[in-house]
């Protein structure tokens, strides 16, 4: 007789966003999300006390997937330019992938992220915070000039916005995106070197 798996904060992540997938998250419930895992809604709720808390930490999962495969450009052995340059277009790509390849849930995600802006500040500062380590490699290697790095990340972040902004993903379809990206890469890249 084979037993059920433990109910653990990963397993009810995974059907949360099964369940956010199918039904959205203005009709996706804490009952749904307990019924696909044929437990009772309690017993979710001994994992995270509050609909807006389970809401809170999917969303900081499927944000953190984008940072964790940048993190591994941070530290990767490329020049930090070609670093910048692979990180930028990584973020991009990512971004384009989630709202392209399943619009529906990139739907659904953009309404949880408006309910949970503390979340989307700390990607934020985490990305940007990569983004500072790249610039702090380049400033040491010599290939980059900036007295605050950190400042310095926040601006190039601020610049490129349009590509990777959840507010401008029905531009990243259209013609000439990618022109236009590499257009403000080589402009940002010129801006930061040494």
């Amino acid at each position: 007789m084979a037993t059920a798996a433990p109910l653990t904060p990963e397993r009810i992540l995974e059907a949360t966003e099964e369940v956010l997938r199918r039904h959205g998250a203005a009709k996706a419930t804490v009952v749904d999300v307990a019924r696909a895992l044929g437990v009772s809604h309690g017993t979710v709720y001994r994992h995270f006390r509050t609909k807006a808390e389970l809401r809170g930490a999917v969303t900081k999962r499927w944000l953190d997937r984008t940072s964790v495969a940048l993190a591994g450009i941070v530290t990767g052995t490329e020049p930090p330019p070609a670093k910048l340059r692979q990180w930028l277009a990584g973020l991009f790509d990512a971004k384009q992938h989630k709202a392209g390849d399943d619009p529906e849930l990139f739907a659904t995600y953009t309404v949880l992220t408006g309910e949970n802006s503390d979340v989307v500040d700390d990607h934020i500062a985490d990305l940007t915070g990569q983004l500072a380590a790249i610039v702090r490699q380049g400033v040491a290697s010599g290939d980059f000039a900036s007295a605050d790095p950190a400042t310095s990340a926040r601006a190039v972040f601020d610049a490129t916005s349009r590509f990777h902004d959840p507010s401008y993903a029905a531009h990243w379809s259209r013609p000439g995106i990618e022109d236009a990206f590499e257009a403000v890469l080589d402009l940002a890249l010129r801006g930061l070197r040494a």
